[in-house]
């Protein structure tokens, strides 16, 4: 068996398809030892946020599959799986059933709101990311009016715990005690490390993780994952062969806010607490953040790259403000860091699909003009 090299113009490509994983790796690298961080407590950081965070930016693969980009819009499921929480928590419902009441009232809203969404996204095509942003904002003022007018005054809520001191209307801050961390502790594993310290490992998030990833290989291969693919890759040559554009694209829409909405229930009940006019603003942005960093990109999205993305970009949240903390005495500086890098990665990004698109279709161009025509010196 003979192995060979990677010649440099492979090189080039693997570095131009990796480069907001390498970035990230030497920002990583670079920040650890100066946080001053065990290993053991980055591990145990580390698996925490994997089990609250992967489900969210799984549900941005579906939209990329189908050609629509990042799926800023998920932020309607955000809010459809807290109001859920909300109702679980005005019926006092305890434990997992609590979430599972969530999720039977959130997936439902967000697959109506998905719906809804993916007609006006069909109807910008090629503008789908800043649409679905917009519309995340849009939205967000009719989930204002709800949590904040109409619940407690029309849409009746029976604990006056949750309502502000008016007798409607939702409290800012919102405790989860009925829910908290239930998922988290279903199935309990401690593993006592070398350095005497237990580490806790949420596994039932993980075996929701691991169900969520076998659903999306298995989609993939049925008849309508096999339609989103081809529609990703043309949507012209899709609608001759027969293929319903339109529906297809609003079924990955549905698919993926639905499954943000249950997403941000687990997302939520890890963190126990939930601030009920703004968790989920940020929902949307922090999701695209993990899974660029992961090496997607804006067409083409795979299971690994959520993973990759997701401890890279959480990793630089533990250990960046600690070295911000160590560095300039000042824990905020680390923060603004941190800002800065996740929307840098996001720009790079969208630049360098921008830059992509563009030297794909001059090399489409020069291959239909031919060797012979090039060779005279018509290409100029």
């Amino acid at each position: 068996m003979t192995f060979h090299l990677p010649t440099k113009k492979q090189y080039a490509a693997f570095m131009a398809d990796n480069v907001v994983v390498f970035i990230f790796l030497v920002i990583t690298a670079a920040a650890v030892p100066l946080s001053g961080l065990s290993a053991d407590s980055i591990l145990q950081d580390i698996l925490a946020r994997i089990g609250r965070n992967c489900f969210l930016v799984f549900s941005l693969i579906l939209p990329i599959m189908a050609g629509m980009g990042i799926n800023f819009g998920m932020v309607l499921g955000a809010m459809a799986g807290e109001i859920g929480l909300i109702f679980a928590v005005d019926w006092n419902i305890i434990g997992v059933p609590g979430l599972i009441f969530a999720g039977l009232i959130g997936a439902p809203l967000a697959a109506l709101l998905g719906a809804l969404a993916g007609q006006i996204l069909n109807r910008a095509r090629g503008r789908e990311m800043v649409t679905g942003y917009i519309l995340g904002f849009f939205t967000d003022g009719f989930y204002q009016l709800v949590v904040l007018y109409l619940m407690g005054s029309i849409i009746p809520v029976h604990s006056l715990n949750i309502t502000l001191s008016r007798g409607y209307g939702i409290r800012n801050t919102l405790t989860l005690d009925s829910v908290r961390q239930s998922l988290d502790q279903l199935i309990p594993l401690s593993i006592k490390l070398p350095s005497s310290v237990m580490l806790n490992i949420p596994v039932a998030n993980y075996l929701v993780i691991g169900v969520l990833c076998l659903f999306i290989i298995w989609f993939r291969r049925t008849k309508l994952g096999q339609d989103m693919r081809a529609v990703g890759q043309d949507q012209r040559v899709s609608h001759a062969s027969g293929i319903p554009v339109d529906r297809t694209r609003i079924i990955a829409i549905v698919i993926s806010t639905v499954l943000a909405s249950l997403g941000q229930i687990i997302f939520l009940q890890n963190m126990g607490n939930v601030a009920t006019y703004n968790a989920h603003r940020q929902t949307g942005f922090f999701a695209a953040a993990a899974i660029l960093v992961g090496g997607a990109s804006i067409s083409k999205a795979t299971i690994p790259n959520v993973f990759v993305g997701t401890v890279l970009l959480h990793l630089m949240y533990i250990v960046v403000p600690k070295a911000g903390v160590n560095l300039f005495g000042n824990a905020m500086i680390g923060e603004y860091f941190r800002d800065a890098f996740s929307y840098a990665v996001i720009a790079l990004a969208l630049a360098l699909h921008a830059w992509r698109k563009r030297a794909n279709a001059e090399k489409a161009r020069r291959s239909l003009r031919g060797p012979a025509n090039n060779a005279n010196g018509f290409d100029r």
